[in-house]
């Protein structure tokens, strides 16, 4: 457990700091939070790739798993590109978040997990890629809409001054939502050619909700292109979107593994 609390305290420092430097205004010279959050990353993946893999014998995609997974992800792209990108500001939610699902999968426990073969495997990282991803553009879109509100009241914020640009954050939203499609897409590309029953293996809720996000997150894309779609819609548009992906790996593997007792192979 101590790499576990080391990691706890290293993303909850870097969430610290970058909400100092939000509170001041000073996010875009900032980089004391960065060493931190990487420790946190790198001991996270760690405690997945290391401790995790010898209690089950394998990759670990249950349900706490799997949300610590996508937390790590989120945490990673926050780490890495955010000083570059101006999306540092995403830290505040990002890391506390990590260091809280990170701590309870430590807490519930490792169950062993079922034997996947390596296209399957390949399914499921690409679907956790996807679901960090398109969480980042979920955390864009609150931004731009908070942003957004407090323009249009003439509440001109300190903590206003640590984002992007209006419009430039607005680019940033869709860059991500393009990486995470083509992710979702790929998910879904290896879904329908590795998996060989879908009842048999109870993902016919999954693949239901995610090929409607995927088709929501697509006419957003598309209306981007077509019509100019930017704002309020894009952000309903994108939480949309993320809710039936949520529902789709997350509500369906709650229901089936903590609620039913079984086992969802994919």
């Amino acid at each position: 457990m101590t790499i576990v609390l080391i990691a706890v305290a290293a993303y909850l420092a870097a969430a610290l700091l970058l909400l100092g430097a939000v509170a001041r205004a000073r996010l875009p010279g900032a980089r004391g939070w960065a060493v931190p959050a990487l420790l946190g990353v790198a001991l996270h993946a760690s405690y997945h790739l290391v401790v995790a893999w010898r209690i089950t014998g394998g990759a670990d995609m249950h349900f706490f798993s799997a949300l610590s997974l996508v937390s790590l992800g989120m945490a990673a792209l926050t780490a890495t590109v955010g000083a570059r990108e101006r999306m540092a500001a995403l830290g505040v939610f990002a890391f506390p978040l990590a260091a809280l699902l990170l701590a309870v999968y430590a807490y519930m426990g490792h169950a062993p997990s079922p034997p996947l073969d390596w296209r399957l495997q390949l399914h499921a990282w690409l679907a956790l890629l996807a679901y960090a991803t398109l969480a980042i553009a979920a955390l864009l879109a609150m931004m731009l809409w908070l942003q957004e509100r407090a323009l249009r009241r003439r509440e001109f914020h300190a903590w206003l001054r640590a984002l992007p640009p209006l419009t430039g954050l607005e680019t940033l939203l869709f860059r991500t939502i393009k990486v995470g499609f083509v992710l979702l897409s790929l998910t879904l590309l290896t879904g329908v050619l590795f998996v060989e029953d879908l009842l048999s293996q109870h993902l016919v809720h999954k693949t239901v909700l995610s090929v409607l996000s995927w088709l929501v997150f697509g006419g957003l894309l598309m209306g981007r292109w077509r019509y100019g779609w930017r704002g309020i819609r894009a952000v309903h548009w994108t939480l949309t979107a993320m809710a039936l992906l949520l529902l789709a790996f997350f509500g369906s593997k709650f229901v089936l593994e903590l609620v039913l007792q079984r086992v969802a192979t994919g």
